[in-house]
């Protein structure tokens, strides 16, 4: 039997086309490549804040209870409290629900782990583009339509998402307090089960 996952995005509209693949890509380099990695779709989220809401959690532990592991996914967005607060509902999950919640925060938004994935234009500097709060419209928009897929679906997320994560080695060494810490996290999940 497979491992079941859910992952929880702030918005699934566009993160669905980064983070399926990218968690996939990260239980496959696990050994887990049959890992069944699901979006939450039902209750539409829109926002970091629906997100977090433990009334919202609540909801979608008690409507996918089959799942094995839910995975919180949310930008960062220069908020160095994002992390304490995103343990918190990890501990609350537990203690409350009996559910398993890994939740992790990206630095600074989901964007990046796509862009850490290509090779980018060789004035960017990866350190600015890791520190930048506005990562999206500061990079990705940009880099999306040199690339000239800002018209396909997730206004390039999909495309680019699919193409980055054949490079997931190096999305993990660039990323390294963000998806080299979620892959450390899961692998000891799994070896807990």
């Amino acid at each position: 039997m497979s491992t079941r996952v859910l992952i929880i995005p702030e918005d699934f509209r566009k993160d669905q086309h980064i983070l399926r693949p990218l968690i996939k890509a990260l239980f496959t380099a696990l050994g887990r490549p049959n890992t069944q990695v699901e979006i939450c779709m039902d209750p539409l989220l829109t926002g970091i804040a629906q997100a977090m809401d433990k009334d919202h959690l609540a909801e979608i532990f008690e409507k996918y209870g089959m799942v094995d592991l839910f995975l919180l996914c949310v930008d960062r967005d220069c908020d160095k409290e994002r992390k304490a607060s995103l343990n918190e509902k990890e501990i609350w999950a537990r203690t409350t629900h009996g559910r398993t919640l890994i939740a992790e925060n990206v630095w600074q938004e989901l964007e990046v782990w796509v862009l850490a994935g290509h090779d980018l234009p060789p004035e960017w500097e990866w350190a600015t583009i890791r520190a930048e709060c506005d990562p999206k419209e500061t990079y990705f928009t940009p880099f999306a339509e040199q690339r000239q897929v800002l018209e396909t679906p997730g206004e390039g997320r999909r495309i680019l998402a699919q193409q980055a994560v054949r490079r997931y080695e190096r999305i993990r060494q660039l990323c390294p307090e963000d998806i080299a810490a979620l892959e450390e996290r899961v692998q000891r999940w799994l070896q807990e089960q």
